[in-house]
């Protein structure tokens, strides 16, 4: 009987080395339905994508496109036909336009040959449209925001005739309006009989937009179900093993105020303005005492990541003033603000988080490699040592501290980001979403790991729109549109309220701290960037 899915892996099976990737793993996603891939970083998911999009052989098993043999592994072409993926990481050429993109190797020809870029604009601009995406089709693909080129992946791979889909993490850099704009969109596409596979580690997601799910672990399969028969404690526990998911749940976060509240801030921020490529913010106060985490929210472009990274001194502030413990930190000065006690986490750890190509040792001890030196010379002995210990303390999983980082998956080349940050035992932690892109066990071991800095007596200054991650904030300032717009200090938050406020809305926010700084007017709506 002739398969009538879109995409179907049967007994897929792929080893390097001595590590079992899958075994004999089987999935298939019929036309107009969601599947939902899930499991800890590390399961298989990356190795699955790979073949099924034609990148790998599989040691063992075999690929079906719409029920038929999948081309050869050496001809891209006729697998983008039928399959596109959409990364985490766009696969866009930054330097060539959103036509040229969408037309990459496929450009439309005049005769003889000759590429017709009027064409190309024309078609490219249709194709958008088609969509109800308004979006300059010359401008470069470098130029444009996250979720934009998400767009334009997706709209170039429909338009290339492909009736499947998989989206690999594709709200891990977007914020909450962006991803249900996204949702949006993929609705009409499987309403068309496009099939789709949705791969995230927010499981949220998986219940808003997916059919069913499958659910990954150790390279092989554990469970596939309809989304609705399957509760989220049970896909925990299918994700990380009975064992583990008792853990994960037996722990909780503390949300309670814990900081002196007559304490000298650690962090004080007075009167910033700064300006980078992805949002601004204008003067802006806010401390941080000794053992609080404030957790920092807002919309793409509200300047959230802008003050976090104006703290780490990596955006040079054209006025205002940054203090850690007392001491003034001077701006654009990353070098000073590490050595007056400011450890930072990136928002992007594959742009500027951790030197891929060298080991874990190296990397957890980047920013302390002048405590382990003797007589001006890097003492091996102190080097492993302090290696060994953070990379413990953030339970990095690795083949030696020696391996490359750039190897490892996704969650632990988090920890190790975390472990350097916090090599210092810093004074105030600057953490962007800390957790982005990791599984469930992994973020609560990040997570654990700055509750635990909070409680040492760091400050800690969290920006992040996820609810999970705010769960160890003592208090939340929202940005609007560069300012301040409201401040919630009783936990439990109100995910509704905390939203409606990142939008702008008066109504959301605790009346005392609207206005209290030159932020939107009340009633007003925050521009969310697209």
């Amino acid at each position: 009987m002739t398969s009538t899915a879109v995409i179907e892996g049967a007994g897929l099976s792929q080893t390097f080395g001595r590590t079992r990737a899958l075994d004999d793993v089987s999935l298939a996603i019929e036309p107009g339905r969601c599947l939902g891939l899930v499991g800890r970083n590390g399961a298989g998911k990356s190795t699955i994508v790979s073949i099924l999009t034609g990148l790998r052989r599989p040691d063992a098993g075999h690929v079906l496109l719409s029920g038929e043999p999948a081309p050869p592994v050496g001809d891209p072409a006729a697998w983008r036909r039928k399959v596109a993926c959409v990364y985490q990481h766009s696969m866009l050429v930054p330097t060539l336009t959103v036509a040229e993109n969408m037309f990459l190797n496929r450009q439309p020809r005049r005769r003889w040959g000759v590429i017709s870029p009027a064409a190309m604009r024309t078609e490219a601009a249709k194709v958008l449209a088609d969509w109800g995406v308004e979006l300059d089709v010359t401008a470069l693909a470098g130029a444009i925001s996250v979720e934009q080129r998400q767009i334009v992946e997706i709209a170039r791979a429909l338009s290339a005739g492909t009736r499947c889909l998989i989206l690999d993490e594709p709200t891990a850099a977007l914020e909450r309006a962006a991803v249900s704009r996204l949702f949006d969109r993929i609705r009409p596409l499987l309403s068309a009989g496009v099939g789709i596979l949705y791969i995230s580690h927010h499981l949220e997601e998986v219940y808003e937009i997916c059919d069913e799910v499958t659910v990954l672990r150790d390279g092989r399969h554990v469970v596939t179900a309809p989304v609705g028969e399957i509760g989220q404690d049970e896909l925990v526990a299918a994700m990380v093993g009975a064992a583990d998911a008792a853990d994960v749940h037996a722990t909780t976060i503390d949300a309670a105020p814990t900081d002196d509240p007559t304490a000298e801030p650690v962090l004080s921020v007075r009167e910033l303005t700064a300006v980078d490529g992805r949002g601004s913010v204008s003067g802006v106060s806010l401390d941080v005492r000794p053992g609080e985490c404030v957790g920092l929210l807002g919309l793409a472009g509200s300047g959230t990541t802008t003050l976090a990274d104006a703290v780490a001194g990596l955006v040079r502030a054209r006025s205002g003033q940054i203090v850690v413990a007392g001491r003034v930190v001077p701006p654009g000065r990353p070098d000073v603000a590490l050595h007056r006690g400011v450890g930072y986490v990136p928002e992007d750890r594959h742009d500027r988080g951790y030197v891929p190509l060298l080991g874990v040792a190296d990397n957890v001890t980047m920013t302390i490699n002048d405590r382990l030196t003797r007589y001006g010379v890097l003492a091996p002995a102190r080097h492993r040592a302090a290696a060994r210990e953070l990379a413990g303390r953030l339970d990095v999983v690795s083949a030696g501290t020696g391996q490359p980082v750039g190897e490892l998956s996704g969650g632990n080349q988090q920890k190790v980001v975390v472990a350097r940050a916090l090599a210092r035992d810093p004074k105030v932690v600057v953490a962007v979403g800390p957790t982005q892109g990791v599984d469930v066990a992994s973020k609560r071991s990040l997570l654990g790991a700055l509750e635990q800095a909070r409680d040492g007596g760091a400050g800690v200054l969290l920006v992040s729109d996820d609810l999970a991650d705010l769960a160890i904030a003592n208090r939340i300032v929202v940005l609007v549109r560069g300012g301040v717009f409201a401040e919630f200090t009783e936990p439990p938050w109100d995910r509704e309220r905390l939203i409606a406020a990142a939008e702008g809305l008066a109504s959301a926010a605790p009346s005392s701290t609207v206005d209290k700084q030159d932020g939107p007017q009340a009633g007003t709506e925050g521009e969310a960037q697209q």
